[in-house]
């Protein structure tokens, strides 16, 4: 049998014996993390759940009704939906989805927070050419960014990928009701995403707790960043109707395969990581993330692909022993980093140092947005049940 042994990174204030998931590799560096009695833990034990009630592959019936519904309501009108494109493979392979299988007329849309590699540039370019589909890229002002970002790594709080994720949704709420259009379609999916602990990562939405972390730290007032307020939100639902639609639940997605797929017909290249298309992101999960806070998004996004059957556990072990990101990697993103905050290594260690917080140390929509989630789940349900 395999002898597991604490990650290097695992935070000094667990004060509980070291286990791993007997299924997935989920492990006691989620504080919360409770095991049954054959060392299986609750988070895989929810995700087979999640894909058992939310997973829609192979139900062709449903998947052509609401694809007739998204072409229907788009009649008339330049686009029939809206997706976001990143660069990665989730957001690409969901390009391809909508335009090549399902023939829907999609306005991609980008947030460009100034943190794009060049390999994601190059991604974004080639895929939508070849789909042929029109993009509208918001460049966010720089200045008012780098102030929010900073204030956030102030904060000391795990999620300082915030302010992208909350503009995100925000941005693309707001071009859906300027176009007139009723469905945004997403690469979220439970294949690959169905474990992620509440406790690693607060909810994006949460405008509230955005805006308290920037009122404590930040030193620029907030004017052109897009922001998404839960009245706001319930508008575009309830009023306006628009309905967030996660395709990919709804086809095969094997992550390896759709990856082998957009490299062979689009000419679309491979990153080394989730979410590395930016360099921020890189340099937030391979680094600051296991040393600042004990956290490996890795745990949770190979869980994800155990429990759906995508990888084995002993691989995805293997694939832990490998540091996140090479040091060489490590030290050039933290330089560039550091510079482009304008911090001197110094300042950057001085973050690095500072106490870890968590969310419930600020102003927060947590209640509320747990309150309102039942709704937001009917309305999905509603949504995708034609």
């Amino acid at each position: 049998m395999r002898r597991l042994s604490p990650p290097p990174y695992m935070p000094y204030r667990i004060n509980r014996p070291y286990q791993v998931c007997s299924r997935c590799v989920m492990d006691t560096s989620v504080v919360d993390i409770e095991f049954d009695e054959q060392g299986v833990c609750d988070y895989c034990r929810a995700a087979s759940e999640r894909l058992a009630r939310e997973m829609y592959v192979g139900d062709e019936a449903r998947l052509d009704r609401v694809v007739a519904q998204i072409k229907r309501d788009g009649r008339g009108k330049p686009y029939d939906s809206i997706i976001g494109v990143s660069g990665g493979v989730d957001s690409s392979f969901t390009a391809y989805v909508v335009k090549r299988m399902l023939g829907l007329r999609p306005l991609a849309v980008h947030f460009d927070n100034g943190w794009n590699s060049e390999l994601a540039v190059e991604n974004i370019d080639r895929l939508l050419r070849k789909l042929e589909i029109e993009l509208y890229t918001h460049v966010v002002d720089w200045e008012e960014f780098r102030d929010l970002q900073l204030a956030f790594l102030k904060a000391s709080v795990a999620n300082s990928e915030i302010p992208t994720d909350h503009a995100i949704v925000a941005l693309l709420y707001r071009v859906a009701a300027r176009h007139g259009v009723r469905y945004i379609i997403h690469g979220g999916n439970l294949a690959s995403e169905s474990i992620m602990p509440d406790r690693w990562m607060h909810d994006a939405k949460d405008l509230r707790f955005l805006k308290a972390i920037h009122r404590e730290f930040g030193t620029k007032p907030i004017k052109t960043f897009p922001t998404l307020s839960m009245a706001r939100l319930a508008y575009h639902i309830l009023v306006r109707r628009i309905r967030y639609l996660p395709i990919l639940n709804y086809v095969k997605y094997d992550k390896e395969e759709a990856a082998e797929l957009l490299e062979r017909e689009l000419g679309w290249r491979k990153y080394g990581g989730k979410h590395f298309e930016s360099i921020y992101t890189r340099f937030f999960q391979g680094y600051l993330l296991p040393q600042k806070f004990g956290m490996d998004k890795r745990r949770a996004h190979f869980s994800s692909l155990i429990v759906s059957g995508q990888m084995t556990r002993d691989h995805a072990l293997d694939e832990l022993e490998v540091e996140p990101y090479p040091a060489r990697q490590a030290s050039e993103d933290i330089e560039y980093v550091s510079q482009k905050f304008g911090l001197t290594a110094r300042d950057f260690e001085a973050i690095m140092d500072l106490p870890v917080r968590r969310s419930e140390d600020y102003p927060n929509n947590t209640s509320t947005l747990a309150q309102i989630d039942p709704l937001l789940q009917r309305v999905k349900k509603i949504a995708t049940a034609r």
